[in-house]
């Protein structure tokens, strides 16, 4: 059985060090691949995997991930296929996520989606588009299944929205640390450190930064004052680049223990 994102983020704080999350879609290049990437990820030192779910109408994906989305639209990606891979990631002992716009759960049933994903073993879901005050059915849903559900803060938040938004969150806190679309960046956003400072004032719950970082320097970086690195476009972007499956699979790998070691140093 897979650790929940309180267990994990127990262990890491034990271990004096922040937690490495990543991301890759559901279905990139296609359903079976993506479960081997994934898998591949955790094994060379990925703490927690969120799986895409990809949408054809993206509100804050840089052209990695968008490249990707398209690629797993095109495999035939659906959420029972995002659903499918939960459960095999998890089967190979992931703690897993969801990361997921809101109109596609909608679609699908909040309740229904809620309870296939806790059925599949799925830690909880991330839903950046969501605001605390849309999300009564989906609170009402998590709730039922246990599921911890994570919602975005950003630099431009005030502390009193900082507060409203994780009075409804579990599991962690994600702190987006750059205004716009993601993607690998050549540094992380200054402004980062100062949200996750106004954010430790007023929460108790870890908190993750992401959108930005690419190499172990980096999340060496934001580890120093996070309690999670999160890491999407630089994973899609070894994967775009790779010739083949095999040395996509080796570029995931360089890269999960290049940020682990990263997460374990202090800058």
């Amino acid at each position: 059985m897979s650790r929940t994102l309180s267990e994990v983020f127990d262990d890491t704080r034990s271990h004096d060090r922040a937690a490495l999350i990543g991301y890759l879609p559901a279905g990139f290049p296609d359903a079976r691949r993506a479960v081997e990437l994934i898998t591949d990820m955790v094994a060379a030192g990925v703490d927690i995997v969120e799986v895409g779910l990809p949408y054809s109408d993206p509100l804050m994906d840089g052209p990695d991930i968008q490249a990707a989305v398209d690629q797993a639209l095109t495999s035939g990606a659906t959420p029972d296929v995002v659903l499918d891979t939960v459960a095999q990631v998890v089967a190979a002992g992931a703690t897993a996520l969801v990361m997921s716009y809101w109109n596609p759960i909608e679609r699908y049933g909040t309740d229904r989606f809620a309870d296939r994903m806790a059925s599949a073993g799925g830690a909880g879901v991330i839903t950046p588009d969501l605001t605390p005050e849309e999300a009564g059915a989906w609170i009402s849903a998590t709730d039922r299944t246990g599921l911890d559900r994570v919602f975005l803060v950003a630099p431009s938040s005030t502390d009193q929205r900082i507060e409203t938004v994780a009075a409804v969150t579990s599991g962690f806190l994600y702190a987006a640390s750059t205004m716009g679309v993601t993607g690998a960046r050549t540094q992380v956003s200054s402004a980062a450190p100062g949200l996750v400072r106004r954010a430790r004032a007023l929460t108790d719950l870890p908190i993750a930064v992401g959108l930005g970082v690419s190499t172990g320097d980096q999340a060496s970086e934001v580890a120093a004052y996070a309690d999670g690195v999160i890491v999407g476009s630089a994973f899609v972007r070894r994967i775009l680049q790779a010739p083949d499956h095999e040395s996509a699979r080796a570029g995931v790998r360089e890269l999960a223990a290049e940020l682990a070691e990263g997460v374990r140093r202090r800058p």
